[in-house]
């Protein structure tokens, strides 16, 4: 096994989805009054990222992150504590004004294809069961951050290793998806 280190939640391998599993709750980092965020369904589409947007916890190169419907997630506990990233993202992540951990990350432009979904980190979850990570996007950013493109073959093998596959966009599924979601907005959407 190669010595890359990835994520401390997919490092020593991949946690299966627990069969059932409908969800749990996420939880800040801070030791006292910790953020709460409750979510109702199982998660989607969950992937490491290598973009310099998502919040990783410390050391970690990528991030690990999915997605659930926006009406399944609801701040239970300290919402008092979060606060919006940058409000003028794409995804506005709310994360722990004192801890600094991303909780979720709404898409608020109801013309986004993507609308409607909300970007979790499950390893801030007490729970186990979620969905598995399945793949890796955005891989090159991590030179955005720091990485020596040098490492990058390496990178790519541990993640081959690990058993996701990496892209330098998202999977082919969600960037299939952004395509639809465009053409049916230009009108040039056909059915098979």
């Amino acid at each position: 096994m190669s010595t890359v280190s990835i994520h401390p939640a997919v490092d020593n391998g991949i946690a299966p989805e627990q069969a059932g599993f409908a969800g749990g709750t996420l939880q800040c980092l801070c030791q006292h009054d910790k953020v709460e965020v409750k979510i109702e369904a199982q998660t989607l589409h969950n992937h490491a990222c290598g973009c310099s947007q998502c919040w990783k916890p410390d050391g970690a190169l990528f991030a690990v992150i999915a997605v659930v419907p926006s009406n399944k997630v609801s701040v239970v506990a300290h919402g008092e504590k979060l606060k919006i990233i940058d409000d003028s993202a794409t995804i506005q992540r709310h994360a722990c004004k004192d801890c600094g951990a991303h909780l979720f990350g709404r898409i608020e432009n109801k013309e986004h294809a993507f609308y409607g979904l909300d970007f979790v980190h499950t390893e801030l979850s007490p729970q186990r069961g979620w969905s598995a990570p399945g793949f890796a996007a955005f891989v090159s950013s991590v030179i955005e951050s720091g990485t020596s493109p040098s490492r990058m073959s390496a990178i790519r093998g541990r993640l081959q290793e690990l058993g996701l596959t990496p892209y330098d966009c998202l999977s082919p599924a969600l960037m299939d998806a952004l395509s639809t979601h465009a053409a049916k907005q230009k009108g040039t959407y056909r059915e098979a």
